[in-house]
């Protein structure tokens, strides 16, 4: 038989969390490949030219594992108007942060640590499932993980959430990357993830909504410390105030009406 090569949106309900060895991170487990982050040698391979700020095409090796990683100085972060200068990589982290403690690792392991160019983010490389077509993924109404991905977004006030972003892996999991413009104070949410706008919030998010709001209430939380290290207090804030609206509405957010609600490109 052929193989079918057509591309797919990718699975609509399941979407497996990942624990053990997955081919997303070169055979590692999500728990391995953080701790290799934190621990081993970068090596820069070369420079993704098509993001906006200086991202390195790396590998990570402790002499015994390696992997494939992204790593974005400091250093080498365009200055922008809404956000303050040297801040971006101290939000990927936070967004993984967030991710973890909503229990759906929807970012991938995510660390702020010294490089070859000083301090910056490094984050494990997704080896996604390229027969999918994202186009299609990004209009599922039924994808579990999609559904987490837009909740994620709604609480850390993600303001480029692009299809591009998404990251379906071969093992059916979902990954989302490019956390780098969240946390602003002001609500600007921008997405393409806005097919269940004004619609209930599923038991599931609810949960785990829930249990972020208590650990963001306790500043000796893992979480709570996490967050201040990287943001204002104004922005640790108001990450509680949108969780806290969250639970209370118990709906999907509505775009703003003031602020695009879809970044461009939107691929």
């Amino acid at each position: 038989m052929d193989e079918d090569t057509t591309s797919h949106p990718g699975p609509t309900a399941a979407d497996p969390l990942p624990s053990g060895t997955t081919g997303a991170f070169g055979g590692l487990t999500p728990a391995e490949g953080l701790d290799l982050l934190r621990r081993g040698e970068i090596t820069v391979e070369g420079r993704l030219t098509a993001a906006s700020n200086a991202t390195l095409y790396c590998t990570v090796s402790d002499g015994v594992r390696s992997a494939v990683c992204v790593y974005k100085p400091v250093a080498g972060e365009r200055p922008l108007w809404d956000f303050p200068d040297g801040t971006l990589a101290g939000r990927e982290v936070s967004a993984y942060a967030v991710s973890e403690a909503l229990g759906w690792s929807v970012v991938p392991p995510t660390v702020h640590r010294d490089g070859p160019y000083g301090e910056g983010m490094v984050q494990l490389w997704v080896h996604g499932d390229t027969t999918v077509d994202l186009v299609a993924l990004s209009r599922e109404t039924e994808h579990r993980g999609l559904r987490r991905m837009a909740v994620l977004d709604a609480v850390i006030n993600n303001s480029d959430r692009k299809i591009g972003h998404l990251l379906p892996t071969p093992e059916g999991h979902l990954y989302g990357c490019d956390h780098g413009v969240s946390f602003a104070e002001d609500y600007k949410l921008r997405t393409v993830l806005w097919q269940w706008q004004g619609q209930p919030l599923t038991e599931e998010a609810l949960t785990a909504l829930t249990e972020v709001r208590t650990r963001l209430r306790r500043p000796e939380d893992p979480l709570s410390a996490e967050l201040t290290a990287h943001l204002t207090g104004p922005e640790v804030y108001a990450v509680r105030a949108r969780v806290d609206l969250l639970i209370h509405h118990g709906i999907h957010p509505y775009p703003a009406p003031d602020w695009p609600s879809v970044p461009w490109p939107p691929v």
